[in-house]
């Protein structure tokens, strides 16, 4: 049934409506990645670890597996993550620009336009550059480095406009142009630079709407003083860009569940995300789970919602070792019981997306989820496993409304209706 706008956007805030004030705590784990198929005798890595925490708290909690974003659609971590904090992914989409700057620990504000960078090789004929090697022979990060860090140094900012460039893998950057004040809509509508084959001059970036120009003025600037400072380099002697892109505008976490939420991350990919959404990133020494869970015990006084990454789960994933994937999340299970004995009302453990090491890769797959509270049926899964989740109560749903769901658990909504 076709609805008007003004009640289908009723219909996305009832929960937000809902929301009452409560002393209870949730604590959201994403062990990334952590949906697999199988690898060993037909087990997954979830079925091979040895895991009795985990299976114990299975065997109490409401288990099930929720789909990122649409039925065989490979999420990114991105999207992944937004859906487990609430937002609609498809709505809420991030540029790959501020991915980017996010991944590589860039600060991401409403005055900003990011976009991803490569260093390419280009030779200067009739005076003009051409396109020889669009990733400048994978340069070593440390060489990377050392150029950017030129770059920084020697350029500053250009009309009032702050420039910053992060250094990424090999040849890889983020750029982030920082202007004095927020930027309207539509001002990272820019056409990429980078001309996607050899043997081409690098492009323009050529606004596409009027409020873009500014932007297209700063960047056009920007190549051409880093085309000078690069000119004497071997290999990456030019800076091609792609993914020009604005922070989106969402209403806060805060705002919208009135939840104090805090983020416990490693990667600054993650810390990024959730500063997004308006989580307090803590900081903190250390990148095991244990010394996570150390940080989660010292804050637990400060927030009601607290999300703990994982990240290594997926790069396992990513790089086909399912072994070194099973590690991790026996790793994980060996701290369970210290968070549990935080006394968290709700504890959910899941992951953004699944990272099967048979496809080195993320993958459409369904996510096990396991949501532990004293709400629950349980009793239907014998262990935190794909298979076993498929067996829970909650079924297969959208990761989206988990949210909902924790909220409903720590008793934070309202009935609806008289």
């Amino acid at each position: 049934m076709e609805v008007g706008n003004g009640v289908y956007f009723k219909l996305m805030g009832v929960v937000e409506d809902l929301v009452q004030p409560s002393d209870t705590k949730i604590v959201l784990v994403v062990l990334d990645g952590i949906g697999g198929l199988p690898v060993d005798r037909e087990r997954t890595e979830l079925e091979i670890a040895e895991t009795p925490n985990l299976d114990r708290l299975a065997r109490v909690s409401a288990t099930g597996l929720h789909i990122p974003v649409d039925y065989g659609v490979t999420p990114g971590s991105g999207p992944g993550h937004l859906a487990l904090f609430g937002y609609d992914p498809i709505e809420h989409q991030i540029g790959r620009g501020v991915l980017e700057a996010l991944g590589l620990g860039l600060e991401v504000r409403e005055t900003d336009v990011a976009v991803r960078g490569n260093y390419a090789t280009v030779e200067y004929r009739n005076g003009k550059p051409v396109v020889v090697d669009r990733r400048a022979g994978r340069i070593p990060t440390e060489e990377n480095r050392r150029i950017t860090e030129r770059i920084n140094r020697e350029i500053g900012d250009l009309d009032g406009v702050e420039v910053k460039v992060a250094p990424g893998a090999e040849h890889r950057v983020a750029v982030l142009f920082r202007f004095p004040e927020p930027l309207p809509e539509g001002s990272d509508r820019l056409r990429d630079t980078d001309p996607q084959s050899v043997g081409k001059e690098p492009l323009d970036p050529v606004p596409e709407t009027p409020q873009a120009e500014r932007v297209a003025r700063v960047a056009g600037e920007f190549l051409r003083k880093v085309s000078e400072i690069l000119r004497s380099e071997k290999r990456a002697n030019f800076l091609l860009l792609r993914g020009f892109s604005q922070k989106p505008k969402m209403r806060s976490f805060k705002d919208r569940f009135g939840l104090r939420a805090c983020c416990v991350a490693v990667y600054p990919m993650y810390k990024g995300l959730a500063s997004l959404v308006g989580m307090e990133v803590v900081s903190f020494e250390g990148n095991t789970p244990e010394d996570q869970v150390r940080i989660l015990r010292k804050v637990w006084n400060d927030y009601d919602f607290f999300f703990l990454h994982i990240k290594k789960t997926d790069s396992f994933g990513e790089d086909g070792n399912w072994r070194g994937k099973v590690e991790v999340i026996e790793e994980f299970d060996r701290v369970l019981p210290q968070i549990l004995e935080l006394g968290p009302d709700v504890l959910a453990i899941t992951g953004d997306h699944s990272t099967p090491s048979k496809l080195k890769g993320h993958s459409w797959h369904p996510v096990p989820l396991l949501i532990y509270s004293p709400y629950v049926l349980g009793g239907t899964s014998s262990r935190f496993t794909e298979r076993e989740c498929l067996k829970g109560e909650l079924g297969i749903i959208p990761a989206k409304k988990i949210m909902n769901l924790l909220l409903a658990n720590a008793l934070r909504l309202k009935k609806f209706g008289a």
